[in-house]
């Protein structure tokens, strides 16, 4: 069976979120006195937990930039694939530049990237969208971008730094597993797909 562009985007772009999530669940539960609220998403990228966590975050950052290729053959979204691809390299660059090897101002700088560029990504997903998720979509980014505003100016709302980058973090994987699955149920007839 040959599957269309938009398809295969819709299918990497969902397994590489899915697989995500789970990694850090998994993470979190072989952390010993981990706390979600005190601690950062990337401290699972050190200890018992390093492993699967950096290895899940490269797993989502590869099938995401295989996913955008595909995202651009299929839709010739050309800013929006720009961001989804830089969102992905973030993620990869987040794996591989952990708090424990690199300096932490590489760390953060991929940290923001990956961020930054999935709540505006997210934003930017709308127009390849069928109602209701683009606008679940925009409200996703939204959403995302201003948890990152509050996390840099230190006002985590009682959650913690490690809630608040919750907060940033998960509506951008929730939105690439919805985004994912929106293109997989598309049919074969969109245009250069």
């Amino acid at each position: 069976m040959k599957y269309s562009n938009v398809r295969i985007a819709g299918s990497l772009l969902f397994v590489g979120s899915v697989q995500c999530v789970l990694g850090i669940i998994i993470s979190e539960a072989l952390y010993p006195g981990y706390s979600t609220s005190i601690q950062t998403i990337s401290s699972l990228g050190v200890g018992p937990s390093a492993l699967i966590f950096n290895s899940s975050l490269l797993l989502i950052g590869a099938l995401g930039l295989a996913g955008t290729y595909f995202v651009h053959r299929a839709f010739k979204f050309n800013i929006f694939t720009f961001l989804l691809g830089l969102t992905h390299i973030g993620a990869m660059g987040v794996g591989l530049f952990t708090e424990a090897t690199s300096t932490f101002t590489i760390h953060s700088i991929f940290s923001v990237i990956t961020y930054l560029f999935g709540g505006i990504s997210a934003i930017m997903s709308h127009k390849l969208e069928k109602q209701p998720l683009s606008g679940l979509s925009i409200m996703l980014g939204v959403f995302s971008l201003l948890a990152l505003v509050l996390v840099g100016a230190e006002t985590y709302l009682g959650l913690g730094l490690g809630g608040m980058e919750r907060m940033v973090a998960y509506p951008l994987l929730l939105w690439e597993v919805g985004f994912g699955s929106q293109l997989v149920s598309y049919s074969s007839e969109i245009p250069n797909s």
